[in-house]
Parts: C-alpha cells; sequence; structure tokens
C-alpha cells in the first residue's frame, strides 16, 4: 500500500493561517525599524495613502504609507529619492505579500542627523533634564515677555499680532538672536544672558517668562535647537521657558528640556495670553449687561412719560419740560454710565490684585478653622442625641416600673401560688385544707386553707 503525503500525527493549516501566523512573527520581531534605500514605482491615488517600493542594489520591498501618517510629511518623496524609512514589517495576509508599513521618511542626509538627535535626547532624559517635577510652572497672568527669535522672523510677527489681539496692555521684549545656522545656538545663548542682565538693572518690571520662538523647516533648518550646550543653559535657566520652534510635527531638543512646549509660536502666544484674553471677555460681557440694565431703564422712563401724557393740564408744555428732562437723564445717565465702568474696570484691577496676592495659607487656615468648628457642631449633636435617647430610656423604665407586677405589691396585694408555683385567680382553683404561698412585696408567707367563701 502507497504511503500517504502526511502521516496521520502531522498537523495541516490552511493558507490563510499560514499567512497569519507569518504576519504575526514579521510584526513582534520587526515592530519599529528603519531601512535606508531609493524609492521607485511611488503611487498616490486619491486616498491619500502612498504607495511605492523602497530597494537598494540587494533587494526590494513593497511599502505603504497610509493618510494619517504622510500629513506629518515635510517634504513631498519622488522616485529615485534617497530616503531612512521607520516602520513596522507586516503581511498582507490575503495575497502573501511581504511588506512595510511606514510611519516616518526622512531624506537619506538627515538619517545621520536624526541618529544624532535620537542619542543626545536618550542621553539628556537619561541625566534627568527632561525630568517634569523640575520644571517651572508657567505664570499664570505674566506681566513681561521675553521672545528670543529673530527680528525678521514670521514667529515673531505671528506672536505680537496674537498679543495685541487678545491682551495688547502685555509688555514684550525681543532679544534679537539668529535661529538657523551653524552657530545659532551661540547667539540663542547670548540673547538669553541678555535678557538676565535686563532683569538685573530693573525692578518695576522685571521679565517672568521666556519664550523661544521659530517657524517650521526641516531637521538642517532647526538643527540649532538640538545642541546640547543650549539644552544644558535652558535647564539651569532661573526664568520659566516656553519652546514655541517649528510646527505641530517638528520636535527639538530645546522643545523637551523648555519648562513648556507648544506646538506653533502662535500657540505659545496664545497660551500665555489666555488670563488676560478671558478678563478682557469677562469685561466685554460686564459692560454689555450695564448697557442693557440702563436702556430698560431709559424704556421704562419713556414709557412712564408716555402713560402719564394725558394727565398733563398743559401737554405740549410739560412733554416739552419732560422731554428736557429725560435728555438730562439720559446725559447723567451716559456720565454714570461711563464712572460704574470705571469702577468695574479698578474692581477688575483689584481682583486681579487679589489673585496675585493670594495666600494659600490663609486660605488652608480658613479650612482648618471651618473643619474645627464642623467637629465642635458634631460634637454638640452627637451629646444632645445621646441625652434625648437617655431621657427617653428612663421614661420607658419609668413605664415599664409602672405596669410591673411588683409595683402591685408595693401598695399592699400579694400574689398566691399553689404548690406548683400556678397563680391563683379564683376560690375555685383551691381545696380546703391546701397550703398556699402568699408572695409580698418583701418576703412570702405559706398558708392552709381553711374556709372558703364562694
Amino acid at each position: 500500500m502507497q504511503n500517504d503525503i502526511v502521516s496521520q500525527n502531522e498537523e495541516i493549516i490552511s493558507v490563510g493561517e499560514l499567512n497569519r501566523s507569518a504576519k504575526y512573527l514579521l510584526e513582534n520581531n520587526f515592530s519599529n525599524i528603519s531601512v535606508l534605500g531609493e524609492i521607485s514605482n511611488l503611487a498616490k491615488p486619491s486616498s491619500g495613502h502612498i504607495y511605492f517600493t523602497l530597494k537598494d542594489e540587494d533587494g526590494a520591498i513593497r511599502c505603504a504609507m497610509f493618510k494619517n501618517q504622510n500629513l506629518k510629511l515635510n517634504f513631498s518623496p519622488e522616485n529615485g529619492d534617497q530616503c531612512v524609512l521607520k516602520g513596522q514589517v507586516s503581511l498582507y495576509a490575503p495575497r502573501g505579500d511581504y511588506q512595510l508599513i511606514v510611519k516616518s521618511i526622512q531624506p537619506a542626509g538627515a538619517g545621520n542627523l536624526m541618529q544624532q538627535f535620537e542619542a543626545l535626547k536618550k542621553k539628556l532624559d537619561q541625566e534627568g533634564l527632561f525630568n517634569l517635577d523640575e520644571k517651572f510652572q508657567i505664570p499664570e497672568s505674566p506681566k513681561h515677555i521675553g521672545i528670543i527669535t529673530s527680528l525678521s522672523t514670521a514667529a515673531l510677527q505671528d506672536i505680537i499680532s496674537t498679543v495685541k489681539r487678545r491682551a495688547p496692555s502685555m509688555q514684550i521684549s525681543v532679544s534679537d538672536a539668529s535661529v538657523q545656522g551653524d552657530n545659532a545656538h551661540v547667539s540663542i545663548i547670548a540673547a538669553m544672558e541678555r535678557i538676565l542682565e535686563f532683569n538685573k538693572k530693573t525692578e518695576s518690571s522685571p521679565i517672568d517668562l521666556v519664550v523661544f520662538a521659530r517657524g517650521g523647516g526641516s531637521i538642517e533648518d532647526l538643527w540649532c535647537f538640538n545642541n546640547e550646550e543650549l539644552a544644558r543653559e535652558i535647564y539651569n535657566y532661573p526664568i520659566p521657558t516656553i519652546s514655541g520652534v517649528g510646527h505641530e510635527i517638528d520636535f527639538t531638543i530645546c522643545d523637551f528640556v523648555s519648562d513648556i512646549r507648544m506646538p506653533t509660536p502662535t500657540a505659545a502666544a496664545e497660551l500665555f495670553t489666555e488670563f488676560n484674553y478671558q478678563l478682557q471677555d469677562k469685561f466685554i460681557e460686564y459692560k454689555m449687561k450695564l448697557e442693557s440694565v440702563l436702556n430698560k431703564k431709559i424704556d421704562e422712563l419713556k414709557n412712564l412719560l408716555l402713560q402719564n401724557q394725558s394727565k398733563l393740564k398743559n401737554p405740549i408744555t410739560k412733554l416739552r419740560e419732560i422731554s428736557q428732562r429725560l435728555d438730562n437723564a439720559d446725559l447723567r445717565l451716559q456720565q454714570n454710565q461711563k464712572l460704574i465702568i470705571a469702577n468695574y474696570n479698578n474692581k477688575i484691577n483689584l481682583l486681579i490684585g487679589n489673585i496675585n496676592n493670594f495666600n494659600p495659607e490663609k486660605r488652608l487656615q480658613d479650612l482648618s478653622d471651618k473643619v474645627n468648628s464642623l467637629n465642635e457642631f458634631l460634637q454638640r449633636g452627637i451629646s444632645s442625641n445621646v441625652k434625648n435617647i437617655k431621657n427617653q430610656l428612663i421614661k420607658l423604665h419609668k413605664n415599664l416600673e409602672i405596669l410591673s407586677p411588683l409595683s402591685i405589691l408595693d401598695r399592699g396585694y400579694a400574689i398566691l401560688t399553689n404548690k406548683t408555683g400556678a397563680a391563683i385567680k379564683s376560690t375555685k382553683e383551691v381545696s380546703k385544707g391546701e397550703s398556699l404561698r402568699a408572695r409580698l412585696s418583701e418576703g412570702s408567707l405559706d398558708l392552709d386553707v381553711k374556709n372558703k367563701n364562694e
């Protein structure tokens, strides 16, 4: 008999199961790799995904970069480009196609820079320069902002326009620095030192927040913000810092070592102007409410005038007088409106002062006094409840004493029982000569029945 191709004990799997197993092995062993090669057969369908082949002298692999990832690209890849791809090896199970799912693409020239970036990032992270616990708290309402950037950058104009729109009274000073080039980090450090020197010389309005600002660009354009010396200067800087460098997809060492990172210079400006912007909105709200109240009062006066018009002896003359008085009242109301608005401005400024002068220790003391007061109230309540319960128990005890048979004995009565201890309720229950016991309030008597009176 001819032998079977597959023995009885050998497991048989389907093609789909084989592909799924291969997919699992590939994705778990090559989950985050970087590959260098040349792009070819590039396809950009309307779906927004990108499909191409990455090749070199020794081989080729199909690649797919989906829309949510390629939207982050800061350049447009083309056929023939030498690039470094970062992604995950996978397998398309229905066809058994081996492919690379791409997460990011960098021109090959930037590949070494990325390696340097990752190495420096890892080093500084291990030293604790990115530790969140050591970062300054960004002031809620900074009064004087120091901007470190080039005077010619669009980022500076974006910040200025944002401040004018959201917090026009906020003071801004620019410390000019080169933000691109081989020695740009030296210029940035010098700008930081100038701000410190300024604060030493002034007492009225020192700079209380520093912002690093620059627009987006390639990794080469932003490389000065990946300098180790600059990173250490920012880490040791005595003033809170915001990094507003690049676009949302751009990251630099400056982002990680600063006290907070914002995706764009405009976003940085929106952050430090937020408190003032909210106050401005509140002021506008109060102003609108006040105008509404005043207009309503004027309308009420006008309606009252119209209602009483028929009662006037000389309607035309009286109407003119009242109209003039109304105009005068309107003028006074307008003047009062300005005074009230000014008072609201003073109150808002006072509130700002109170917020700045807020004392956490006093708040904690107030809360402690409140807890003590509540504790005393609780103790008084418990004592009162215990007293009430005690009085109720005394009352119940007295009632029980009144109902008790023993209290009846105290009034001179006795309880007769036979020799079994059963109580005698009628003469029919005893016989002549029978021995009985009479229980008194104090002690008992043994009795013999001589006569029965029924």
